[in-house]
């Protein structure tokens, strides 16, 4: 699910003031306990254990509904009863590095019959169609470019294009599956709604072939783009027809969190450089007008004054954004300021009042949500600092000892007493469970770093899978960049064009030398070589003729390894040599 779809230095030298935790002395907090060497394989193995617990205790007493209630040990549909929570844990027991999937025919049929299509599962039915196959399903000939899965994904993709058909490109905030938007829809988006289509809309266009899904993704990235302040930023809500800003807060939380997040996987993902130039642009009005002393605060969207003096559980993903693009040193600054407040309470609540230091009312809960955890393994992977898997202990010790009931794990209603609410939200196995055993596990296969892959065979050619450099979604789906490249020509067609031009160039100099020779001609003057598109090598001169007034782009590909290095050490674009 969309982040803004959700409800709403120095360690010690920065770390916030406020009264004891009520139920430390009782001893149900560790959070923050003395730091010392953590023993990453025990608790991969915690985290494990906690995985099986809240899967087990839903599949038992909550399946085939969204979510468990794990105080009254059932269930309940949240999010279009669709068993949204065991689609969302899937690729996570993928990540576990455990056996196959028994039964994988089986269960496909069953996931084919029982979903419906909304975006909320098209991220995740693309990740398992990408991870079907080590998953040890049987896929049909031509995967990774046609499967059941794929398909699935494509339909509901389709369900979603009739929000695009605005004035301005960017979507309504809600369609109808069936009829399309309602006429009294409300046209009123939130930035996040708007820009979080790119990495899984791309991902089906090159895999099924047709762009649609990319270009209506793309052009609700550039209106965003195009409707930034004078300033620079971006409000929190828009209105689609007109284009107006209705919300005009600024930051880089909730309703806004994940379209910047796109920008920089999409970058990524599709070695885009327009993409990555939007969210440097951005960055750098988010520093000069958010950025107090490493939080970033919520601010007027035109004049850069503060508004909301607030840190939200939803911003915690920057830092881990941060070190995607190589800014290491700020992310871990900040980084270092959330961690304070999740030791000030054994979790983050939802809203912190930065100047007074304490929990916002009615804002105290935590749901157990991922994004401090997710920027700890990305930091982790970039930096081995032992201070992010002392978060990842502490993360596993405080929710177990406030979270875990006999039937799950709840969401903590406030962490002032560590009252509980009776929910376990998806994606607490989809990502919270996931993030923590990556960064304890760190010979995943997520992590690979290209010493290792697969090759398939596709109407195409060969094609190298699984070599590391995954790219999550929002939702922590992963996808393998190096499908994108195995559905369609692009290798092939570009050896093509090379020997063509070669032929071609060759062919018109002995033409010109030719003409010179017998009538005088000057070069200048030559006639082009006729073509005919009535045929096969007509067609291909076409294309060519086409392609030589594309804009050509200075990024490279190079083989599968690049992915994972991308990830660790920052670097988006790599040079030609």
């Amino acid at each position: 699910m969309l982040r803004s779809l959700y409800p709403l230095l120095c360690l010690c030298a920065l770390h916030a003031p406020g009264r004891p935790r009520q139920g430390a002395e009782r001893g149900e907090v560790v959070a923050g306990a003395a730091a010392h060497e953590v023993d990453a394989a025990l608790y991969r193995e915690r985290v494990r254990a906690m995985f099986y617990h809240a899967y087990d205790n839903y599949l038992v007493h909550a399946f085939p509904y969204d979510e468990l209630r794990p105080l009254t040990c059932d269930g309940q549909d949240t999010w279009g009863s669709f068993s949204l929570t065991l689609i969302d844990a899937l690729d996570t027991l993928l990540g576990f590095s455990l056996a196959k999937l028994s039964n994988g025919s089986s269960f496909l049929c069953f996931l084919i019959s029982s979903l419906l299509c909304g975006l909320p599962v098209v991220g995740g039915l693309l990740s398992a169609h990408l991870l079907s196959k080590k998953a040890g399903t049987e896929v049909e000939p031509g995967w990774p470019c046609s499967g059941p899965l794929l398909r699935m994904a494509e339909e509901a993709a389709r369900k979603l294009l009739p929000a695009f058909q605005t004035p301005t490109g960017m979507p309504f905030g809600t369609v109808n599956l069936l009829h399309g938007v309602n006429p009294g829809e409300t046209p009123v988006t939130c930035t996040a709604g708007i820009g979080t289509f790119i990495v899984e809309f791309a991902t089906l266009s090159h895999l099924t072939g047709d762009p649609v899904f990319e270009d209506v993704a793309r052009k609700a990235l550039k209106a965003l783009w195009k409707n930034r302040s004078d300033i620079g930023l971006v409000g929190n809500h828009i209105d689609v027809v007109t284009a107006k800003w209705v919300a005009q807060d600024a930051g880089i939380g909730a309703g806004v969190d994940s379209y910047f997040e796109y920008l920089v996987k999409g970058a990524i993902l599709l070695q885009d450089e327009e993409l990555m130039s939007m969210f440097l642009e951005y960055n750098k009005a988010i520093k000069n007008y958010t950025k107090f002393d490493d939080w970033y605060l919520w601010v007027q969207m035109y004049k850069g004054t503060v508004s909301m003096p607030i840190f939200q559980s939803l911003e915690a993903y920057w830092p881990g954004l941060q070190s995607l693009i190589g800014d290491i040193d700020n992310a871990m600054r900040t980084f270092l300021n959330y961690y304070t407040v999740w030791k000030q309470f054994g979790g983050l609540p939802e809203f912190y009042n930065i100047p007074q230091g304490y929990t916002v009312e009615k804002r105290e809960g935590y749901p157990l949500r991922p994004e401090l955890i997710e920027s700890a393994m990305y930091l982790y992977r970039a930096t081995r600092d032992p201070t992010l898997l002392e978060l990842g202990r502490d993360a596993v010790e405080s929710i177990e000892r406030i979270s875990k009931v006999e039937c799950g794990f709840a969401t903590i209603k406030d962490l002032r007493d560590h009252r509980l609410d009776n929910r376990m939200e998806s994606f607490f196995l989809a990502e919270t469970v996931k993030y923590l055993y990556l960064l304890f596990d760190t010979d995943n296969f997520i992590h690979n770093d290209g010493s290792t892959f697969d090759i398939v065979l596709t109407r195409y050619g060969e094609c190298v899978l699984d070599a590391g450099g995954y790219i999550f979604n929002t939702e922590a789906h992963p996808i393998d960049p190096a499908a994108l490249h195995c559905c369609k020509k692009q290798k092939e067609e570009r050896w093509e064009i090379e020997d063509l031009m070669r032929e071609f160039y060759s062919l018109k100099r002995n033409k010109k030398l030719t003409l010179k020779r017998t009538t005088g001609q000057s070069e200048g003057e030559s006639q082009k070589p006729s073509v005919d598109t009535s045929s096969e090598d007509g067609r291909i001169k076409r294309n060519l003729k086409n392609n030589t007034k594309r804009k050509i782009s200075p990024l490279s590909c190079p083989n599968q390894p690049f992915n994972s290095k991308l990830e660790v050490m920052g670097q988006v674009f790599l040079d030609n040599t």
